[in-house]
């Protein structure tokens, strides 16, 4: 199966005819000093009318600054509403984001299980980020749009899709507080039908070290097949394609949030593999809900875990990362569907 990605994929793509057609655009960034930093998503549904703005800031002493709107579209054209507007400078080199608008802030980010509650309870404070990302190029990019299906009807989650690690500089200020960036991150771009209750369960765990080290690793589960393993390493300017990787999961509390994530990745085309382990710094629960055809509610968690990362073997020992640990769950019987991986 050949894979397919041009610089006009760096743009808006023409809107597709399915009910939930989504094009989302999606970034991370830490800076290794102040451990403070965060993700922005914009994720046009523009046939269903609106867009999915998310703007979530890890803050010092475990706070969470936070916020998610539905604002309405009506075209594909950009990825500009509910006060985040992403600009396309240069095709796999330079991005930038910038956010105007108000967040909730969170001393206790757990609250955010139930948000009615959490919007309701917690303080809104004004905010601005204004943040470029720096790429390496079309040599540093994993993924584009396949050049047949691969994915079975129902359990499509993108047509499209590709990520890059990348640097980071700009600022973030959250009501009378604001932090200089300088660190780095991860982006992903993606196109195409999309239901958050697509997969069964998935673990997205994304990790830069700076200078050249990093890496992303997916473990998507399906309902009835093992679903897919692999991801990619970018190690001292060359791309390595992972088509394994085995994750153990330390979880915590009631709601069992996972709290530390061991782990291999794995090439064989390379003949490597790379051993990590990380410890979640701060964690907020977030949810999708959507109605089936029958009426009946269906509910995914998404766990998104601020984590540092650690490699633990090879050349690479020692090297201290930054980076997210996502773990996303179909909620069924009260309890999420992938607790045992």
């Amino acid at each position: 199966m050949g894979v397919r990605l041009d610089e006009s994929d760096e743009y808006m793509h023409e809107l597709g005819p399915e009910s939930n057609f989504n094009e989302s655009m999606y970034i991370n960034c830490f800076d290794p000093r102040s451990e403070v930093g965060g993700w922005f998503r914009m994720g046009n549904r523009a046939n269903e009318g609106y867009a999915e703005m998310t703007v979530c800031l890890y803050l010092p002493g475990g706070r969470v600054g936070f916020m998610f709107k539905r604002p309405t579209i009506d075209s594909n054209d950009a990825l500009d509403a509910g006060g985040l507007t992403w600009t396309m400078v240069k095709p796999f080199e330079e991005l930038r984001i910038d956010y105007t608008g108000k967040v909730v802030v969170l001393d206790d980010p757990s609250q955010m299980s139930d948000p009615k509650t959490a919007f309701a309870n917690n303080p809104f404070v004004e905010c601005e980020a204004r943040i470029t990302f720096g790429g390496k190029g079309r040599a540093s990019m994993f993924g584009g749009e396949p050049d047949q299906p691969h994915e079975k009807p129902g359990e499509e989650f993108a047509k499209g899709h590709y990520e890059q690690l990348v640097s980071a500089r700009g600022s973030i200020r959250v009501g009378e507080e604001e932090w200089q960036i300088e660190g780095f991150g991860l982006r992903d771009h993606s196109w195409g039908p999309r239901y958050w209750q697509a997969p069964f369960y998935y673990r997205w765990l994304t990790a830069n070290f700076g200078d050249g080290l990093g890496f992303m690793a997916s473990r998507v589960a399906r309902r009835d097949s093992d679903g897919s393993r692999g991801g990619f390493v970018w190690d001292d300017g060359q791309i390595h394609l992972c088509d394994d990787v085995r994750i153990s999961t330390v979880t915590e509390g009631e709601d069992n949030y996972h709290d530390k994530v061991t782990g291999v990745i794995s090439s064989s085309r390379s003949g490597r593999e790379w051993h990590f382990e990380g410890q979640v710094l701060s964690l907020i629960p977030l949810r999708n809900r959507r109605q089936d055809p029958d009426g009946n509610w269906l509910m995914t968690r998404i766990s998104e875990g601020m984590t540092r990362w650690r490699i633990t073997s090879g050349e690479h020992q020692g090297r201290v990362g930054y980076g997210m640990s996502e773990y996303l769950d179909q909620i069924v019987d009260g309890q999420p569907v992938g607790i045992a991986e």
